[in-house]
């Protein structure tokens, strides 16, 4: 699953989902959130112009890179990324996603982080940084270049398993929806107990992403189910629906 993953059981949750709804960190109007420092969760995707990955396959390893993070030991308790992890989440949930090639990614792959495969994909997620103290060799990767497409149809999802459901009606590039679907997993993490938890991490953080119809993603959005209404800072209007979180502990 990953390079640089601890096989330790989960200590503690991270941290909770906003016990009042109005102080959620995706909703667009300003909130106490707002008055804190605003850090960043970077992810780095490996993505080389003449071997790049399968769109699904990127989104699947970016939304596991995020679960990788946040039930990893260094980000719990008294571990050495577990501040940051707090400063961050007491904020604003941002994350960006950059991609990189060649001896770019040797470098990004050289600090403390976590990488995670998938089928082919390769995603590197570290710890939160300030939104404005990005490490030089981050800083300079590019966020354009992650328009990836899938050579072929992706598999159907598994409908016993966790399934990250994509608006059908909003479009996005690659990368930014490999933000979107870590902000969903992130909302499910939150709404899971920590027996359930524990289960989804020992078992690798299986998962689908696929796309419903207009008609099932409506009734999506209204299921009981996180759904992640983005700040609009790139790409879409803010408050656009664009993920619904579907685990099976969360049905209704």
């Amino acid at each position: 699953m990953s390079s640089d993953s601890l096989s330790e059981p989960l200590s503690e949750p991270l941290a909770a989902a906003p016990a009042d709804p109005a102080d959620s960190p995706f909703l667009t109007e300003r909130t106490v959130r707002d008055e804190a420092q605003q850090f960043v969760l970077p992810l780095v995707a490996h993505i080389e112009k003449t071997d790049p990955p399968a769109r699904t396959d990127a989104l699947v390893t970016a939304a596991r890179a995020v679960l990788t993070m946040l039930s990893d030991e260094r980000s719990l308790g008294e571990g050495r990324w577990a501040q940051l992890m707090r400063d961050w989440q007491d904020a604003r949930i941002r994350k960006v996603v950059r991609r990189a090639r060649g001896a770019e990614w040797r470098k990004a792959s050289a600090l403390p982080g976590i990488t995670v495969t998938g089928e082919r994909a390769e995603v590197r997620v570290f710890p939160p940084v300030p939104l404005d103290g990005w490490p030089k060799e981050l800083a300079k990767l590019q966020v354009s270049g992650t328009d990836l497409d899938d050579p072929e149809p992706p598999a159907a999802p598994d409908p016993a398993g966790p399934v990250l459901w994509l608006n059908p009606e909003v479009g996005m590039s690659a990368g930014k929806t490999m933000a979107q679907v870590g902000h969903g997993v992130q909302l499910a993490w939150w709404e899971l107990s920590e027996t359930e938890r524990k289960a989804w991490r020992e078992a690798g953080f299986p998962l689908s992403v696929a796309t419903p119809d207009p008609a099932r993603w409506r009734a999506l959005t209204v299921s009981g189910l996180p759904v992640v209404r983005d700040a609009g800072f790139t790409e879409i209007a803010p408050g656009s629906c664009t993920v619904v979180a579907d685990h099976p502990a969360l049905r209704h």
